[in-house]
């Protein structure tokens, strides 16, 4: 397919269900339409760019809006990146018809709640919505292909996390997109499990669970932050609250410190205070809760 110019709206018909639209909406950003979703590169902060989100969007795409995007699906590089993400939505919409999943009403009691609609994906593979929430129901048969590590003992797995244990037991049932969140969510959530299945060792930045232990073993005896604000009394600083390794709870210590506000990013798993540089602070708080306290 030969990449259109960002200043045009082409369809390629050839393409195939659904047809993808790029062009330019009428505030000037970057658009695309795939089937009925349609995708925006919209600015954030600091001269970064994200992924919006509209549906059915019933104008033509020269004259969408910024207002007619609610939705946010992480940052962006470039326009390449934006380019990738609409084609990857794009084959996912063409795998997902093609599985033939069937909607249905259903009046099932979930652990989240009545069902108030159900989608098959097969013979004992359902997923159930509610009003609050939802996931997957597989039937007993089913269940029992689950890896025991992983399986849930009523076949119930909700939909934030869980629903990628279903997608990798039954990988036949989800689309390439699917699969890459699942394994990405498996890896991340559950790398022990995803180790014992597949005697693969997760390497540092292949786990957000495995890189969060090695963070806590790591700084288990430094000061990490749990709160903070601007300072009212210090200009140009923040104030912190910090804890041993981060620990929360009663009886942990607390600590204030003051960390220079373009220092302060709180990263992965937390913000490290050096007490070398961040001196310990126990002057007047921005802090209601530390107003009027006297000790550090």
């Amino acid at each position: 397919m030969t990449t259109p110019s960002p200043l045009t709206t082409v369809t390629d018909p050839n393409y195939g269900f659904p047809e993808v639209e790029f062009g330019r909406g009428g505030d000037g950003y970057l658009v695309a339409r795939v089937g009925d979703t349609a995708f925006a590169m919209l600015p954030g902060r600091d001269a970064s760019h994200y992924l919006a989100t509209g549906w059915r969007i019933n104008r033509p795409i020269a004259e969408w809006k910024r207002s007619d995007f609610y939705g946010h699906s992480g940052g962006l590089a470039d326009e390449a990146a934006f380019r990738t993400k609409v084609m990857e939505n794009a084959e996912h919409q063409r795998e997902k018809r093609a599985l033939g999943r069937r909607d249905r009403g259903s009046n099932a009691n979930t652990p989240w709640g009545p069902s108030q609609g159900a989608t098959v994906y097969a013979e004992g593979v359902i997923c159930h919505s509610t009003a609050g929430h939802g996931g997957f129901h597989l039937s007993a048969e089913r269940n029992r292909k689950v890896n025991p590590v992983l399986r849930e003992p009523g076949g119930w797995y909700e939909e934030d996390g869980a629903w990628a244990i279903v997608a990798i037991t039954f990988p036949h049932l989800f689309t390439g997109y699917e699969r890459r969140c699942a394994e990405r969510t498996i890896k991340d959530s559950w790398p022990d499990a995803w180790e014992a299945i597949f005697g693969i060792v997760l390497q540092p930045g292949e786990s957000r669970e495995k890189d969060r232990r090695a963070f806590e073993k790591e700084h288990a005896d430094n000061w990490i932050v749990v709160s903070a604000i601007t300072s009212d009394q210090q200009s140009g600083f923040i104030e912190v609250v910090a804890t041993p390794g981060g620990r929360r709870g009663a009886g942990t210590e607390e600590r204030r410190f003051l960390v220079p506000s373009d220092e302060y990013r709180i990263g992965r798993f937390g913000f490290v205070v050096d007490e070398t540089r961040h001196p310990v602070y126990s002057g007047p708080s921005s802090f209601i809760g530390w107003q009027g306290r006297t000790s550090p």
